[in-house]
């Protein structure tokens, strides 16, 4: 095995894609029915097993309208499907060419919580996430964050030591969990505070002075 190889394992939504588009909660409850906060409500009391590939798309579909005492035919969960995927579409242009450039001095990857039908459109329209050295999404390894099983499964498909890894995340609860597995954790607050702490990390991983396997790298402004 390697050492000191320098990995940035990043987090998808947050820091190189943008969170769900503004409004579209309200489209979604207005194709379903329901009100805006009785659908955010159950969209996401029902998500955890369909991020972690636990549900497919129409079991989650038909388990949100269902906690909404509501019904729906396929032309409807269909819709709702197609609203959701899009909802969560939109990437950061800088930040893509700023990962896209990282790999000139590291391996890059990401790990992401998302199903695997959002999986599979995103692969799609974002042809980049192809060049990256490994890309994991929940609803495919059936695993998702914070469960340190997460982690582990990238520390294992890419044959590396935990403290070879910086993961970059804008929730800390995820940072946290990737520390507690060995790796080194950068809570994302921009990208210019992720450049200054890469700058400060990336020369000790390839020498190894002031390595600390679960070391904070840089913490949220």
């Amino acid at each position: 095995m390697p050492a000191n190889r320098p990995i940035v394992l990043f987090d998808l939504f947050g820091v190189i894609a943008c969170h769900q588009r503004p409004g579209a909660m309200d489209e979604m409850a207005a194709l379903s029915g329901a009100s805006t906060d009785a659908f955010t409500a159950a969209y996401w009391a029902c998500r955890p097993p369909y991020d972690a590939g636990q549900w497919s798309a129409p079991q989650y579909w038909t388990a949100v309208l269902r906690r909404l005492s509501l019904t729906a035919g396929p032309s409807t969960t269909e819709k709702l499907r197609l609203a959701d995927i899009d909802s969560w579409s939109r990437v950061d242009d800088r930040m893509v060419a700023y990962v896209q450039s990282l790999r000139d001095v590291a391996e890059v990857a990401l790990l992401s919580n998302i199903p695997a039908d959002h999986a599979d459109a995103f692969l799609t329209a974002q042809p980049w996430l192809h060049d990256l050295d490994h890309v994991a999404f929940s609803g495919k390894i059936r695993l998702a964050k914070p469960d340190r099983a997460a982690f582990r499964h990238c520390i294992v498909a890419m044959h590396a030591a935990p403290a070879d890894f910086l993961f970059v995340d804008d929730r800390e609860e995820n940072a946290r969990a990737a520390q507690a597995c060995g790796m080194n954790g950068h809570v994302f607050t921009g990208r210019d505070a992720l450049a200054a702490a890469l700058d400060t990390w990336l020369p000790r991983q390839r020498t190894g002075v002031g390595r600390v396997p679960g070391r904070t790298a840089a913490t949220a402004d």
